[in-house]
């Protein structure tokens, strides 16, 4: 009997994959803040923006949210301080 071999990701793959570990784009402080505030500002939509910056929508909310405070709170809603319980 013929036997199969044993199967692994061809070192292509691999080599492809870690080009791009080592390729990807480092975003500073400051270059996020400033893709915030643009789209803060509306004058695009998020859409438009994060074509032009070259990212998702969904790194640019991640981001957004961080810029804010890490929450949104609703309007009339009561939000309690890390240790404090009701």
């Amino acid at each position: 009997m013929k036997q199969k071999p044993a199967k692994r990701p061809a070192s292509s793959e691999r080599i492809i994959r870690d080009i791009r570990r080592k390729t990807r784009k480092q975003y500073s402080a400051e270059e996020k803040i400033r893709i915030v505030l643009d789209g803060l500002r509306g004058e695009d939509s998020i859409a438009e923006l994060c074509r032009r910056e070259g990212i998702v929508q969904s790194q640019y909310y991640k981001w957004s949210k961080e810029f804010h405070g890490g929450r949104q709170e609703a309007p009339g809603r009561r939000y309690c301080s890390p240790g404090q319980y009701r």
